[in-house]
């Protein structure tokens, strides 16, 4: 009987670096607060419930920005409650606007994605699985929540503030063509080295800061994906948009308009 050489393994060429797969990826979720005591162990809970229920790994970072109410000591206890790997606390000590919040947050944010949302309860954590599977389906480097698209929708405004609300997207649709259906929401997903150089180019604070975000991002040339989402009204607390917030934003679309 011929006996045949046993063949040894064969020689293993050089590993290839394997892709980044969906599962390795991380969300580091950025919570401004200000006196949001009521809103804020809610939020959490259905984050938390959203991120465990569909496996994505995630953060929630909270930036609270010295509230008189008490939202501090509250998001001391869900630390406590749901661990500081999960829940990380970077307060501040007055209030100092949004975009600076995002900045502050992002320098402890371990995630290679950052998403921003309202803490009180007005963007419903649900929607998340379906803005990570937008971004997974066109590489997008933001995908943005949108009131004004398919079945998105507000609920529990008077007919005054949808008013304002419909013609504040409309006539920045006209002057600055963004290239999004919903050009001052605050619900979004971003690639974090895409949030990092907006941030930069951007000079608006309140709620122009969202509107130059958008603009920003066209005249860069990243790609905007969107997803429809309902918008609820606040159930604790007052709604922190009135006159003042109004009149900047008007200025901020002005000089929107004018420079880019």
């Amino acid at each position: 009987m011929a006996s045949g050489e046993a063949s040894g393994p064969s020689p293993k060429s050089p590993r290839e670096p394997e892709p980044r797969t969906p599962r390795q990826d991380k969300y580091s979720v950025l919570l401004p607060t200000y006196n949001e005591r009521e809103n804020l162990p809610l939020i959490v809970w259905l984050l938390v419930k959203s991120f465990s229920e569909s496996g994505f790994n995630y953060e929630i970072i909270i930036i609270d920005d010295g509230s008189p109410d008490g939202t501090r000591d509250v998001a001391e206890q869900l630390e406590k409650i749901y661990g500081s790997d999960k829940i990380l606390l970077r307060p501040r000590e007055q209030k100092l606007g949004l975009g600076t919040a995002y900045i502050h947050g992002m320098k402890h944010a371990t995630g290679n994605y950052i998403i921003i949302m309202d803490a009180d309860l007005s963007h419903h954590p649900k929607f998340i699985p379906e803005f990570i599977r937008k971004q997974k389906e066109g590489n997008f480097d933001i995908v943005s929540g949108t009131r004004y698209k398919g079945n998105g929708g507000v609920y529990g405004w008077d007919l005054k503030r949808k008013i304002i609300s419909r013609g504040a997207n409309f006539i920045t649709q006209i002057l600055l063509r963004p290239g999004a259906s919903d050009l001052t929401g605050s619900f979004r997903l971003y690639q974090k080295e895409v949030l990092q150089k907006l941030i930069e180019k951007c000079v608006s604070k309140g709620y122009v800061f969202q509107m130059e975000m958008i603009v920003r991002a066209r005249q860069l040339n990243y790609t905007v994906g969107e997803v429809p989402i309902s918008f609820v009204d606040r159930v604790y607390g007052e709604s922190k948009l009135g006159g003042n917030e109004i009149v900047s934003f008007l200025k901020g679309l002005l000089t929107l308009f004018a420079t880019t």
